[in-house]
């Protein structure tokens, strides 16, 4: 076995620390010296790969393999970089390539998968003229390329890459008992695994039954692993928003009650009480709404974890349909409280009360249907 030499060594440590200029500066220093390394070539083309420049990585891995036509190393970032630079429909005589080189590794198969996936998909909405594809057209055109997946899934039990193929075609497809799984066995291998993550929480989030404090719980915990997850914050403030919303039931509920308190729609069967009513009376009905609000609302967001609660005070300050939210709910109830606190001797007043805290907000809960959807 010949022993790298010690200038591909120092660059292969700075590559694990992700110090690219300077093994890019020591790589060129190499090839300076020596034009015929294919080993300092390929590390070159990664170096290039990882600072999002393909092109200048495709022209590393052509001299490499000028030198060396079937190095797998050479070939894997040919392939690597053709799908950098838009060459996914191109790569795969690259890929086939390196599978003949090494037929026992698992990531060209699991590649090579992607490939054809994408371009059966696309030669099928080509050819069929069809816009939308449902699961069922994906479904038919990708046999060959989840038959690759597997087999890549043979060869790499462990690899990550080659559960994530695996999963997208079968979910794309419409298998979603198989995409599940692969999701789980993801998972299995990489516990912060950021798409399999955000998946699973927003399977378990949008389950039957599950509660807006229980979804806004679950999306928190999701985005304490990966703050930057755009999709992970979006489905938080989703949630989140679920979770105000419901307040306005709550005041809506304090409406009603304050009214059927006082009985503003009397009829023969129930009189209107003797006006004004009690002081004892009307405190009952204020412990009840106090009551409503306490198990409703402040008991609910005293049990959520910090981060959903933090999550609901900056929705607050950054959506102003939030703060509509909140705003309605405190006017239903102050109009409650109006209703049910003064010493009222007809029911002229607390009829407009009871309709004006009532209507507006009933109205938005219906029309803010679709902002939940």
């Amino acid at each position: 076995m010949t022993t790298p030499h010690p200038v591909l060594e120092q660059a292969a440590a700075l590559l694990d620390f992700e110090r690219y200029d300077q093994a890019r500066e020591l790589l060129s220093g190499r090839l300076a010296e020596d034009p015929a390394d294919v080993r300092a070539w390929v590390m070159l083309g990664h170096c290039h790969l990882a600072a999002e420049e393909p092109k200048r990585a495709l022209e590393a891995s052509a001299e490499a393999l000028k030198l060396a036509p079937e190095d797998y190393g050479a070939l894997m970032l040919r392939a690597h970089a053709m799908t950098r630079d838009e060459g996914w429909r191109t790569v795969e005589p690259v890929l086939r390539e390196a599978i003949r080189i090494a037929p026992e590794e698992p990531v060209p198969r699991a590649m090579l998968a992607d490939a054809v996936f994408r371009e059966a998909v696309i030669q099928y909405a080509r050819t069929s003229g069809v816009t939308r594809l449902e699961f069922s057209d994906i479904d038919r055109v990708s046999h060959e390329a989840a038959e690759i997946a597997m087999e890549a899934l043979r060869l790499g039990p462990e690899s990550v890459y080659a559960h994530e193929v695996a999963q997208r075609i079968a979910s794309l497809s419409g298998n979603g008992t198989v995409a599940d799984r692969l999701d789980e066995a993801i998972l299995r291998l990489d516990p912060h695994h950021h798409e399999a993550l955000a998946r699973r929480t927003e399977k378990a989030a949008k389950a039957p039954g599950v509660r807006a404090a229980r979804a806004t719980e679950l999306y928190a915990d999701a985005l304490s692993s990966h703050p930057d997850s755009p999709q992970m914050r979006q489905q938080l403030d989703h949630a989140t928003y679920r979770l105000l919303r419901g307040t306005r039931w709550l005041a809506v509920l304090c409406v009603i009650v304050a009214g059927g308190m006082i009985n503003l729609f009397p009829s023969d069967d129930s009189p209107v009480p003797e006006l004004p009513l009690p002081i004892g009376r009307r405190l009952w009905c204020v412990v009840v709404m106090a009551a409503i609000w306490g198990f409703g609302a402040w008991r609910r967001y005293r049990k959520l974890r910090a981060g959903a609660q933090l999550n609901v005070r900056s929705l607050i300050r950054r959506r102003l349909w939030a703060r509509v939210v909140l705003a309605q709910s405190a006017w239903a109830t102050t109009c409650a409280l109006l209703i049910a606190t003064p010493p009222w001797s007809g029911l002229g007043v607390p009829r407009i009360l009871f309709w004006a805290g009532l209507l507006p907000t009933a109205a938005t809960l219906w029309f803010d249907r679709n902002r939940i959807r």
